[in-house]
């Protein structure tokens, strides 16, 4: 039984900060890279942002580079997505994902290669 729970959403206004978490049980995460991704109403699920197993390399969308930060605590089972100068158009659900192969060293963008899924944070950010 593997699920993802994800933290840490709410309403800000623009320019303001949140910090999203997402608590893994059922699977130790240190050996596979995970992500985050969002959904606004009416659009497809989009690619965030991802991190490789080890935390030494990260991915980011072009619409969220130098705002967003994601980063893990293997100890922890948790991986996080730090969300810095927040926009309007930022609002989305955001959903956190196990990529499904261990010790995975290749584009970690396609979303259809990860397996487990969280239910999702709401963030809203008004204008």
């Amino acid at each position: 039984q593997v699920q993802l729970v994800e933290s840490g959403g709410g309403l800000v206004q623009a320019g303001g900060s949140l910090r999203l978490s997402c608590a893994a049980s059922g699977r130790t995460i240190s050996t596979y890279a995970m992500g985050w991704f969002r959904q606004a109403p009416g659009n497809e699920r989009q690619f965030v942002a991802a991190i490789r197993y080890t935390g030494g390399n990260t991915y980011y969308a072009d619409s969220v580079k130098g705002r967003f930060t994601i980063s893990r605590d293997n100890a922890k089972n948790t991986m996080y997505l730090q969300m810095n100068s927040l926009k309007p158009e930022d609002t989305a659900v955001y959903y956190c994902a196990i990529h499904g192969r261990r010790f995975y060293i290749g584009n970690l963008y396609p979303e259809s290669d990860y397996d487990y899924w969280g239910q999702g944070t709401q963030v809203t950010v008004s204008s």
